[in-house]
């Protein structure tokens, strides 16, 4: 099993709408555990959203059919402007 775990420093005022939209957004994902967690103590405006998936195959196919179905294209076309910077990690889970 693996944990996909985007994190995402967003612009100042832009973390709640940030968690919100993709807590909506991910919400339209089958098969895919998500959740999104925003900052409690650490760096400020910071959102993750971690996905728990059996094989990095299962991560590459669901990326894939969520970037090509045009609802998500639509609510997610103005999301580049609400974070500065951004990361992915991917753990293996022993």
């Amino acid at each position: 099993m693996f944990i996909v775990r985007n994190t995402f420093t967003a612009k100042p005022g832009m973390a709640s709408k940030l968690a919100k939209l993709l807590k909506e957004t991910m919400a339209d994902m089958s098969g895919v555990k998500v959740r999104i967690m925003t900052d409690y103590i650490g760096p400020m405006n910071t959102v993750s959203m971690e996905m728990e998936v059996e094989t990095i195959g299962d991560f590459e196919r669901n990326f894939k059919e969520y970037g090509d179905r045009a609802d998500i294209q639509a609510k997610m076309k103005d999301y580049t402007g609400m974070y500065s910077d951004g990361r992915r990690e991917i753990y293996r889970v022993v």
